[in-house]
């Protein structure tokens, strides 16, 4: 039986294929401190349904290239919107002195 796996995608830029990031909690086996570790899995997207955000189930499979092992099974959760920041310009003034220098 094939693993499966649930994940949000990170990346769909590429044609059939997207990354998905799955996180998990873990215990660590001496401290028993609960640490969070993501895992990046790239799967295939026969027909290009996946978006950025959306949650997903990927199941393991042959493998199909280099990197690619996974295989989307289904989107669970389409995402809400992906809010995208400006690169803002910081513009600065050049003065002939700086402030609070002397002379």
């Amino acid at each position: 039986m094939a693993r499966t796996l649930t994940g949000r995608v990170t990346s769909d830029t590429r044609d059939k294929t997207i990354t998905v990031a799955v996180t998990s909690r873990e215990t660590h086996p001496i401290y028993k401190k609960q640490f969070t570790k993501t895992r990046k899995y790239t799967a295939h997207d026969e027909k290009n349904t996946a978006k950025i955000g959306d949650l997903v189930l990927i199941t393991e499979a042959r493998p199909i290239s280099k990197t690619k092992c996974w295989t989307l099974q289904e989107v669970v959760e389409k995402a809400r919107g992906v809010v995208r920041l400006k690169e803002e310009k910081i513009v600065e003034e050049v003065t002939g002195a700086a402030e609070g220098e002397e002379k």
